[in-house]
């Protein structure tokens, strides 16, 4: 077997201290109005656990990097909706961050060491990192200051509940995340490297086909997202009315599993304050 399935017990145990003070007030604020509306769920543990078994990575992807790491998470009984107060104080705090981690680099966003390792990977299967950025460094540079001109940029963008939250714990932590639709998806996530024939739903109702040798991630139905974490598309996003999801945690050296469980801890407590009945299940795919 290339996989290995570890169910953490980090991930389960208490973690408030991810959460600044305000943020905390923020959650429990959002609690008042979110669990009176969102019904306790009762969906088993071992449905979600069974699906996550049957997740993959395929062997080429780890013969490109070994190193590679996927850290996948059920959230069921998501409190969705619109952005929040709460989302928008994690934006600013991560954004905060990111800023102080940028003056640590000259304010130069390829030295960042994980973000360096992302463009690596992504030229060792074709794609220029100057033209394809990881998603991770694609929001780092919306937070930053433009290298051409020294402005400012705009800062991270407000979507949803959902797609706020992770993209705050995802430039926080320097990590790629996905957040897909569960209830959306058509059979079990594959990690792989295109034949180039595979289906791709873009924007705007365009179809196309990922390049011969790209990373991908996919279900039965076609590509859910291109060059591994560039641009996921719209068949399976996270909307307003997201009750299921799958967070897909994408890791590469210098990151240590211990920072992965702990980025998933962080996404976990969110949750957790937003609806104590949610259910998290977790499994860590990467090479034996």
């Amino acid at each position: 077997m290339l996989a290995t399935i570890r169910h953490s017990p980090r991930l389960f145990s208490p973690a408030k201290a991810f959460l600044s003070p305000t943020t905390r007030s923020l959650c429990r604020a959002a609690v008042s109005t979110s669990s009176s509306s969102t019904p306790p769920v009762n969906m088993g543990e071992n449905t979600n656990k069974e699906y996550l078994s049957r997740a993959h990575v395929a062997p080429e992807v780890f013969a490109l990097r070994p190193d590679y790491r996927a850290l996948l998470v059920i959230v069921d009984g998501l409190p969705s909706g619109p952005s929040t107060a709460l989302s928008e104080q994690l934006l600013q705090d991560a954004e905060a961050h990111v800023r102080s981690q940028l003056a640590q680099h000259g304010g130069v966003v390829t030295e960042l060491p994980h973000i360096a390792a992302w463009r690596a990977a992504f030229k060792a299967f074709g794609a220029k990192p100057a033209k394809f950025r990881s998603s991770v460094e694609a929001l780092t540079r919306r937070v930053g200051v433009d290298e051409a001109d020294g402005k400012a940029t705009g800062g991270l963008p407000r979507v949803n509940l959902l797609t706020d939250i992770y993209n705050a714990i995802s430039i926080k932590h320097q990590l790629p995340f996905g957040g897909e639709d569960l209830d959306k998806y058509k059979g079990f996530p594959r990690c792989i490297r295109a034949k180039g024939d595979e289906r791709f739903e873009a924007s705007a109702g365009a179809v196309e086909s990922p390049e011969p040798g790209e990373v991908v991630w996919c279900d039965d139905e076609g590509v859910t997202c291109r060059r591994w974490n560039w641009r996921q598309g719209p068949r399976t996003a996270l909307t307003d009315d997201t009750k299921k999801a799958l967070f897909i945690i994408d890791a590469l050296d210098p990151v240590t599993d211990e920072e992965l469980d702990a980025t998933a801890e962080e996404l976990k407590a969110v949750m957790k304050q937003l609806n104590p009945d949610v259910v998290v299940e977790s499994r860590l795919v990467k090479k034996e």
